[in-house]
């Protein structure tokens, strides 16, 4: 990956420093946790490089105190990440002319705020390109890395509540998904996604509740959008037919 102007890089900068920021005080967090379950540094530096959620980590940390098995982990973690497929796809339109072994780094390196931040940027800036977007990326895993390793080698004299943590997490995606909503398709997807997840985890008493919210109202906002395009058809039926000839 070729290095880019000082331009470029104060563009990407400036776009990845609301995560840089808050990435510091979840990553402390979420490394003193990972310590209280006996990671060491080595450990914590791979999981948020090869994991890179907080979700996923905080997971870990409150199956592990639990002492579920590894396989239970593992399938947890799996289908906690696998909305990343959904998020993956809605930026495939921007990639794709980029080779597969970019889409790979791309992908291993994308976790739920930068790909919001990419997204976003994409849609709003015509110059963002994959470069800004891979570097948006490697600078947010960079934040918190460096805070998952401070925050367990920090460990042994800093104690802290593990509900702040669960809060700040909370309204950090708040503010993702406030930044989102822009038209109704979106507010209904969000709004169906907080009632279903509310349902499922209070039925199922489990995280794979939230992986269901997910896909369901994924389902719900592309039958939203679907429904709204045929009421434009039927609204403006000869404008519809131009098109097609």
């Amino acid at each position: 990956m070729s290095l880019m102007s000082k331009t470029d890089f104060r563009k990407v900068w400036n776009s990845v420093l609301p995560l840089f920021v808050s990435y510091l005080p979840l990553g402390l967090a979420s490394g003193i946790l990972l310590q209280s379950v006996h990671f060491n540094v080595l450990q914590t530096f791979l999981i948020s490089v090869l994991v890179f959620s907080g979700g996923g980590q905080f997971l870990v940390v409150s199956l592990l105190a639990t002492q579920s098995s590894v396989s239970t982990i593992l399938m947890m973690v799996f289908f906690l990440e696998l909305r990343y497929a959904l998020l993956g796809a809605t930026l495939s339109h921007y990639l794709k002319q980029e080779s597969n072994r970019f889409l790979a780094i791309f992908s291993q390196s994308m976790n739920d705020e930068n790909y919001a931040v990419n997204h976003l940027k994409f849609l709003t800036d015509s110059s963002w390109d994959a470069k800004k977007a891979l570097w948006v990326n490697w600078l947010s895993m960079l934040a918190w890395v460096l805070a998952n390793v401070t925050g367990t080698i920090s460990a042994h004299f800093v104690k802290i509540d593990s509900s702040l943590v669960h809060f700040a997490l909370t309204a950090m995606f708040v503010y993702m998904l406030v930044m989102h909503v822009k038209n109704k398709k979106r507010l209904v997807a969000a709004l169906v996604s907080a009632i279903l997840a509310v349902c499922f985890m209070i039925t199922i008493k489990n995280t794979f509740g939230i992986v269901l919210a997910t896909l369901v109202a994924s389902y719900a906002g592309h039958s939203f959008e679907q429904w709204q395009h045929k009421r434009r058809e039927v609204a403006n039926p000869t404008v519809i037919v131009e098109e097609q000839v």
